[in-house]
C-alpha cells in the first residue's frame, strides 16, 4: 500500500519540479516512476537521492557495469521488490548476462574473482550495518581494488540503501517489469 502521494511534474512541490523533469531524463522506461513521484512529495528526499546519483555519476570511477552490480547486491539485502526490479534492469543495460543478474539477486557473483571480491565486501556491508571483516576487505585489496574503489564503492551502497529504504518505507507501488528475464525467480 502507498503511504506517501505520488506526484507528476505539474503538481509536484515546486522545489522539487526541476529534478523530477531530469529523472525523467535517466528514466529506463522514458517516463516519471512512483519512485521518483513518491520522493517529490518532500523535496528534501528528492534532492538527497538526486545528489548521491549525480555524486557517483560525476565522480565515480568504476564504470557502468561494477556499479550496478554493487546496487544489486546491496538490494538483495534490503529486500526492497522494487529496487530489485529497478536494478535488475540497469544491470542487464549495463551488460550483465541474465544469469549473472540472477546469481547477484540470489547472493552469489559474477564470476570474475576480482569483481567477485568487491561485490562480497558490499554484501558484508550490506547485511552488517557496513561493517566488513579484515579478510573480506583484504581479499579485495588482493585483487587490485584500491582504496579510492573501496571508498567508492560505499557510494553505491549508500545510493541503494538509501533508495531502497526509502521504497519500503513510502510502501511504493512497483510502476517497472520485475524482470522478464529472471522470471523463473520466486518474488
Amino acid at each position: 500500500m502507498t503511504r506517501i502521494p505520488t506526484h507528476t511534474i505539474d503538481d509536484a512541490p515546486e522545489a522539487t519540479r526541476s529534478l523530477l523533469a531530469e529523472m525523467v531524463q535517466f528514466s529506463p522506461s522514458g517516463r516519471l516512476l512512483n519512485m521518483h513521484a513518491q520522493m517529490a512529495h518532500s523535496p528534501a528526499v528528492l534532492e538527497a537521492y538526486v545528489s548521491i546519483r549525480r555524486a557517483t555519476g560525476q565522480h565515480g570511477t568504476l564504470g557502468q557495469r561494477i556499479p550496478t552490480a554493487l546496487m544489486l547486491t546491496a538490494a538483495t539485502a534490503d529486500a526492497s521488490q522494487y529496487a530489485l526490479s529497478i536494478i535488475s534492469l540497469l544491470a542487464l543495460r549495463a551488460g550483465w548476462r541474465p544469469g549473472q543478474v540472477q546469481a547477484l539477486r540470489a547472493g552469489g557473483g559474477v564470476g570474475d574473482e576480482k569483481t567477485d571480491s568487491l561485490i562480497a565486501v558490499v554484501r558484508e556491508a550490506a547485511g552488517n550495518s557496513g561493517r566488513v571483516s579484515d579478510a573480506t576487505w583484504g581479499a579485495a585489496t588482493g585483487h587490485g581494488w584500491g582504496d579510492d574503489d573501496l571508498a567508492e564503492a560505499f557510494a553505491y551502497l549508500g545510493l541503494t540503501v538509501f533508495t531502497s529504504y526509502f521504497l519500503n518505507y513510502a510502501g511504493t507501488d512497483l510502476d517497472v517489469p520485475a524482470g522478464p528475464a529472471l522470471a523463473g525467480e520466486a518474488g
